[in-house]
């Protein structure tokens, strides 16, 4: 099996891959781990669990040392490891500080739709109260995991593109400076 972490960020048709860890509805926190290729259960994040599905997007390298975090927005059930062909919609720019450590760091979210979804509909947009939603979800997880989340602001459709080629750059450069 491939390592899903090194997957080519986008597929053939350009659209953002999105590997799913924690399906909507989990109140899992899974995490994949590439040395043994196995998602592996972090810890329990409340009862109402997670929105959408969360995941990361391969081959990209986020400023928290991680690959670029993702959510899919959609109506449908999947389950970990599922590859989700997807349209970047939005940024949620977030700063987390970690208990005991004194510096913040910038771990941004990608928000994004199944590609096959915008195609049907022509258009995504997220309404005040599914960003307001969203915020509080990702402040209140990070406190159950001891961390301060900020939640920046919002970005566009832009914006978003912008994170994800400042990741897939960073993740290039990281190979190349990795040898073997």
């Amino acid at each position: 099996m491939a390592n899903l972490i090194d997957l080519n960020s986008r597929d053939d048709a350009g659209n953002v891959r999105v590997v799913v860890e924690s399906p909507k509805g989990s109140n899992a926190k899974l995490k994949y781990n590439p040395a043994l290729g196995v998602f592996e259960l972090q810890r329990f994040i409340g009862e109402s669990g997670y929105p959408h599905d969360w995941g990361f997007v391969p081959g990209t390298l986020a400023a928290d040392g991680d690959p670029l975090d993702a959510l899919v927005i959609h109506e449908g059930q999947t389950w970990p490891g599922v590859v989700i062909p997807s349209v970047g919609i939005a940024l949620l720019k977030v700063t987390e500080t970690k208990a005991g450590e004194p510096e913040s760091r910038r771990n941004d979210r990608l928000i994004v739709v199944p590609a096959f979804a915008l195609a049907q509909t022509g258009r995504a947009e997220l309404a005040s109260g599914v960003r307001a939603h969203l915020e509080q979800f990702f402040v209140a997880t990070g406190e159950l995991a001891k961390k301060r989340v900020r939640v920046e602001g919002w970005g566009h459709e832009g914006e978003a593109a912008e994170a994800l080629a400042r990741a897939c750059a960073a993740y290039d450069a990281k190979r190349r400076q990795t040898p073997g």
